[in-house]
């Protein structure tokens, strides 16, 4: 609830009073770890599923800003490894990982206003990292949080409420240690990834709406002119 009440905060303080274009996305599609050589010791692969979701304000022709939230985790075990090029030995105690990013982006959108609309952005990642496990029965858990960068790029398709699009981007998140300990055989430290979305948006137009000019008052006709009479003889 804090991290949803974060976002909706940050995208009220970005909204000016003028009018513009405000989008809620709901996005879905696959993420790929940075630290690849941990995940696949621990999880057997580095990428899965993630979803989430963004608003996204137009404030001027195609300059927008955005604030959004995504989630993503997997789950292995704990693995025994002395360096870099050893055998991999599995333990058999569960691990546990989540990911869960605040991205704030600002960006452009290119032919604004057009039924395929390419963009692009760039922005802040605030990565929260959770890594829950379980030993001999005792139970560990592990939080971080850290800021990085996130660059991405897609096209959005259609008019009116409604729009479709697709989204590639990256992000580096440093300074992270975790993945179950095996980060720092492999010298991995970045939580963050690529990202490949698809998305649903819903898109309205807000703020204050010019008045119709109001139609001209005719003009009153000319009264016609009384025809001269000539005098009776």
């Amino acid at each position: 609830m804090k991290t949803l009440a974060t976002v909706a905060f940050l995208v009220a303080a970005a909204l000016p009073s003028a009018a513009g274009e405000l989008a809620l996305e709901l996005q879905g599609g696959y993420f790929d770890m940075a630290a690849k050589h941990s995940a696949k010791a621990l999880f057997d692969s580095s990428g899965g599923a993630t979803y989430g979701g963004a608003l996204r304000y137009t404030v001027w022709r195609g300059a927008f800003v955005s604030a959004g939230l995504r989630t993503f985790s997997k789950d292995g075990e704990r693995v025994f490894l002395l360096s870099p090029g050893g055998a991999i030995q599995k333990l058999g105690f569960p691990v546990s990982v989540e990911l869960r990013p605040i991205l704030l982006m600002a960006g452009y959108r290119l032919r604004h206003g057009q039924l395929v609309v390419p963009y692009a952005a760039i922005g802040a990642a605030i990565t929260s990292y959770t890594e829950t496990s379980n030993v001999a029965g005792e139970s560990f858990d592990s939080d971080a949080s850290k800021t990085g960068f996130v660059g991405a790029a897609g096209v959005e398709v259609g008019r009116g409420h409604f729009r479709f699009g697709a989204e590639l981007g990256y992000s580096t998140v440093s300074g992270v240690v975790g993945i179950g300990g095996v980060s720092q055989v492999y010298g991995e430290d970045d939580i963050g990834g690529f990202h490949v979305i698809g998305k649903v948006a819903v898109a309205f137009d807000i703020g204050g709406k010019s008045k119709p000019a109001a139609k001209p008052e005719p003009k009153p006709k000319p009264r016609p002119r009384p025809k001269p009479q000539r005098p009776k003889s």
